[in-house]
């Protein structure tokens, strides 16, 4: 083999990968992704060590309903992310803790966790910024025996 004909292949192969590399970016940062769930705040529904399909279209087109679980930034602490339900959308009259109501303002929604007494959610930090919501799940993947679409709740 030739140095040139090395060097074509060489060339082909890295394009190949990169190509490879942004088409897998994209779908993992603007179509879906795998989480992996921890803590007890969304027993029973979800427990440590599940896997979650996410797909991103819904928080970005504003399709979000009372019921979905979604993974978002947790507002204490923007570099962990958190698995709950939303409760309340803008509008919403909702209760939080002490039996106190509040209205959820525009832009925002109510996050808890489905453990209520094993959650830190909205009760705790209040309504959450739509902006903070990275993902909606779809299904848990993991384990096997109880794959299960989680959108129908």
């Amino acid at each position: 083999m030739t140095f040139a004909r090395i060097f074509s292949k060489t060339l082909g192969f890295i394009g190949y990968t990169f190509q490879y590399a942004c088409v897998t970016h994209c779908t993992f940062e603007y179509v879906g992704d795998f989480v992996i769930c921890s803590g007890p705040s969304m027993e029973p529904t979800l427990e440590s060590n599940n896997i979650l399909f996410t797909e991103h279209l819904s928080p970005r087109l504003q399709r979000l309903r009372r019921g979905d679980i979604v993974i978002a930034k947790c507002p204490s602490n923007p570099k962990q992310n958190i698995c709950k339900r939303i409760v309340g959308l803008p509008g919403d009259k909702v209760r939080g803790n002490f039996a106190r109501s509040h209205v959820v303002p525009r832009g925002h929604v109510w996050l808890e966790g489905d453990n209520s007494g094993n959650s830190t959610d909205s009760r705790l930090y209040g309504p959450v910024p739509e902006g903070l919501i990275r993902s909606r799940v779809v299904c848990r993947v993991w384990p096997l025996d109880k794959i299960t679409s989680l959108t129908d709740y």
